[in-house]
């Protein structure tokens, strides 16, 4: 593994000064989302913004081909692979967040909470002041290829589901493992990966699993199934091949205690400290995205309480539908922040 890159002048392009305590109505939240958000086109329009430019030029560096023409011209076979979707989620989400600055520099400046989805974790702690631009971009490259490398070895996938009330995921696993032992597959995977809203989860895991899920999704009382274009049973234990190398680069890169509250993906939590990021982060490879549980934790007041002003940075507007159907009263006060200038 060759030395961690690092950047110019400005270390952080997206990091922002200490903040102060604001009331609830007063606050923001911003939401950065992750792999399966992509699409050709993003980043079209937003070079004059704030360091979005230098962004891109220091990915370049750090990843070793042109970035920003692989997300305004694909093609899109190459930019949906792991290895390349999850460094351009990442850089245009703080692209976007360069916009919102530019736009709204207030939304910015009253910020008090942060939340990623999986690779979006990445791009929060880099608005947190937790990482460096180029350093985290690098960690990112690295858990991309691991990832993709853990897929490789094994067929795998994701499934979205959205079950009726009675459904029951996890005896759902339970029979689909059974299955594929009953096909001679040793040690099968298939579990939670994540937890998106009530009724709405990913289950992911060997190919033969998910084949008898969506065989059988009647019985199993699974209104909806639809496979993610995704390499892999991401955030189960066949990414364990992947938890090393990304434990490796987190301990060579820096990490500081975020300056915001930033909310971990494997507890709904918020990190506390620069040992527990590296931890969390790796962990997160194989455990499920506790989406619902984070939003739960950012939004949760009294009756009668304000809610914050809730910002997606980034493409996609999946982070939104979740939060419309976690809490209603929160998305109230929700708009995207999109990658494309009309």
């Amino acid at each position: 593994m060759s030395d961690v890159p690092v950047s110019s002048s400005d270390d952080s392009p997206a990091e922002k000064p200490r903040r102060t305590r604001r009331a609830p109505g007063k606050a923001s939240v911003l939401l950065f989302p992750g792999q399966g958000s992509q699409f050709v086109g993003m980043g079209k329009g937003l070079l004059k913004y704030g360091t979005v430019k230098e962004m891109f030029a220091v990915a370049e560096k750090v990843l070793g081909y042109d970035l920003l023409s692989l997300c305004l011209n694909g093609p899109e076979k190459d930019l949906v692979k792991t290895v390349h979707c999850q460094p351009a989620v990442f850089v245009c989400s703080l692209a976007a967040v360069e916009r919102l600055n530019h736009e709204n520099p207030a939304a910015i400046e009253s910020c008090v909470t942060a939340a990623g989805f999986s690779v979006g974790e990445f791009a929060a702690l880099v608005f947190s002041g937790a990482m460096n631009f180029a350093e985290a971009l690098f960690a990112v490259k690295v858990r991309a290829e691991a990832m993709q490398m853990a897929s490789d070895l094994i067929s795998s996938g994701m499934l979205s589901v959205i079950g009726r009330p009675q459904a029951n995921y996890k005896h759902a696993c339970v029979q689909a493992r059974e299955h594929c032992l009953s096909l001679g597959i040793q040690e099968p995977v298939c579990a939670i990966a994540n937890y998106l809203f009530p009724d709405g989860r990913v289950i992911a895991g060997h190919k033969e699993a998910l084949d008898f899920l969506q065989n059988h999704s009647r019985e199993l009382n699974f209104m909806r199934t639809r496979l993610l274009p995704v390499s892999g049973a991401f955030h189960t234990a066949l990414m364990e091949p992947a938890v090393e190398p990304l434990r490796d680069v987190l301990g060579k890169i820096e990490v500081r205690r975020p300056e915001i509250s930033v909310h971990s993906n494997v507890d709904g939590k918020r990190y506390m400290h620069d040992k527990h990021i590296r931890n969390q982060l790796a962990k997160q490879l194989v455990s499920p995205v506790k989406w619902e549980q984070t939003l739960h934790e950012i939004y949760e007041r009294a009756q009668g309480q304000d809610f914050p002003h809730t910002y997606e940075v980034g493409p996609g507007r999946q982070l939104g539908s979740t939060l419309q159907k976690c809490n209603m009263k929160a998305f109230k006060n929700y708009t995207h922040v999109d990658v494309v200038l009309p």
